[in-house]
């Protein structure tokens, strides 16, 4: 059937006893008789269902294989997908205490009016608690300087040393400074 020699002998062991003496010629299957190749027939048949068994069950173990691929790669997306998702929200999460911060920045500069170079300069926070912390250390140092700049001139008044009118100019008058010259003070 199937599987047949070219030479039209038949092996019946050819994996481990000598091929010459294992060979039975065309003669001697002649030899045997009707039941002797009804024999034959039926262990070829046999041998032939048996491969084909083997290549059915072989073609169905590799559509499972795939089948199982197919479905834990679908898996393995949806968990990547997932994994993605995820990552997406903490991050987006991270982002949350930066946005609060400028926008809490903005509020606070503009509510307490805090120059554009101080705010640069002083407000870098990027957490928003410390943030609030700067501000107050900010407003509390120029509250300090402000209070300081007052008591250094209440401390000039009492000693002596203020002039009220410094660096300001007398405005006078026409008539005044015709009165100076005709006295000859001008």
């Amino acid at each position: 059937m199937a599987d047949s020699d070219t030479t039209g002998d038949s092996t019946t062991d050819t994996s481990t006893t000598d091929t010459t003496t294992t060979r039975t010629s065309a003669t001697d299957t002649d030899t045997l008789g009707d039941a002797g190749k009804q024999a034959i027939d039926r262990m070829k048949a046999e041998r032939d269902e048996a491969r084909r068994l083997a290549r059915k069950e072989q073609k169905d173990r590799e559509d499972l294989a795939g089948r199982l691929k197919q479905i834990e790669d679908r898996d393995k997306t949806e968990a990547e997908k997932a994994a993605e998702r995820l990552a997406a929200a903490e991050s987006e999460v991270a982002k949350v205490p930066t946005k609060v911060t400028d926008a809490l920045r903005t509020h606070l500069v503009a509510l307490h009016e805090i120059p554009d170079e101080d705010a640069e300069l002083f407000l870098t926070a990027s957490d928003p608690d410390l943030l609030l912390k700067q501000v107050t250390r900010l407003l509390a140092r120029a509250g300090e300087a402000e209070s300081e700049a007052k008591a250094r001139e209440a401390a000039a008044r009492r000693n002596g040393n203020f002039v009220a009118r410094e660096g300001h100019g007398l405005e006078t008058t026409d008539a005044d400074a015709a009165a100076r010259i005709a006295l000859g003070f001008g």
